[in-house]
């Protein structure tokens, strides 16, 4: 099968097109002839070392955790899942190697979910870890209709998903962004607001009595701005800062694979409350342009690889 691999740490010129062998299907697990696949940062990180002192890497590597595509093989004891089912998921494992920039994943059952119908493998293949990341953030804080959310980097890959969850359940929605990208929040159902200085004056502007949740997908200054908003009994969840649970009180939250809450999602997306930006779309030997498009951060959505 084509894959694109590495062999060795390093920038997007270690990606390499290559032919590998088909992947072993556990008992667990399932086969599945990959459609597409999208880049996350982390992607990147992982191929630059970054993350070699939390995860065991076996080279050369596979890289890429979302997949979309179709059951082509069964595991020895796979109910969930049958030949020709199409789905998708967030497939880590617990070491780095075979991932999906491939024709072909072996995806234990527990990282997958049918893909809902609403949804192209493009656009399916842009959410797993993403749009998981969101719902498994908002999920920590208990957020429920009524409530004022501060979202921080509300225009990026995560953030996105998180508005649009988080109107779902009835919540207001106030969302920081560059200016370019206000129009678009709006369109999402979020109150947009610049970040930067006096952000958490502003903030104050729209909502006096406080902000009942603060969901941090990347802020410069999130432990005094989220002091001055948040409402008394108040709490925030952030992807990418520990100080909101060991100086705030909240909650760090590393997202896990998880079928309930994929399907969770695919709910949204078939009631239309649940929109993919795709950004771009690479075919999968342009794997090292994909990276680079998405480690810019010039992209509003998501980068998608076509196999």
């Amino acid at each position: 099968m084509r894959a694109i691999t590495y062999a060795t740490y390093g920038g997007p010129d270690v990606l390499e097109l290559t032919e590998q062998p088909t992947p072993k299907v556990g008992p667990d697990s399932v086969l599945v002839r990959v459609r597409a696949t999208s880049v996350n940062p982390v992607d990147w990180k992982v191929r630059a070392g970054y993350l070699d002192p939390l995860m065991d890497v076996t080279f050369p590597v596979v890289p890429g955790w979302d997949v979309a595509g179709v059951v082509e093989q069964a595991g020895l004891d796979t109910p969930e899942l049958r030949v020709g089912d199409e789905v998708y998921g967030y497939v880590r494992k617990d070491w780095v190697q075979g991932g999906t920039f491939a024709e072909l994943v072996a995806a234990p059952v527990r990282t997958l979910a049918r893909k809902p119908a609403a949804w192209s493998f493009e656009e399916a293949a842009a959410v797993p870890l993403a749009g998981l990341s969101a719902y498994q953030s908002i999920e920590r804080t208990g957020l429920r209709a009524g409530q004022t959310v501060l979202v921080h980097a509300a225009a990026g890959g995560v953030g996105q998903f998180a508005v649009q969850i988080a109107r779902a359940r009835g919540a207001r929605v106030i969302g920081t962004a560059s200016e370019r990208n206000h129009d678009h929040l709006r369109a999402l159902g979020a109150e947009p607001v610049v970040y930067g200085e006096g952000l958490a004056d502003r903030v104050r502007a729209l909502a006096p009595a406080g902000i009942d949740v603060v969901l941090d997908y990347g802020s410069d200054d999130l432990v005094p701005t989220t002091r001055a908003v948040l409402a008394d009994g108040g709490t925030v969840a952030s992807i990418v800062d520990a100080a909101a649970r060991d100086e705030l009180g909240g909650h760090y939250v590393w997202v896990r694979p998880s079928t309930a809450d994929l399907d969770a999602l695919s709910a949204l997306a078939e009631a239309g409350q649940l929109r993919v930006d795709v950004a771009q779309v690479f075919d999968l030997a342009d794997a090292a342009a994909a990276h680079e498009a998405s480690a810019s951060g010039h992209v509003r959505g998501k980068v998608v690889v076509r196999v």
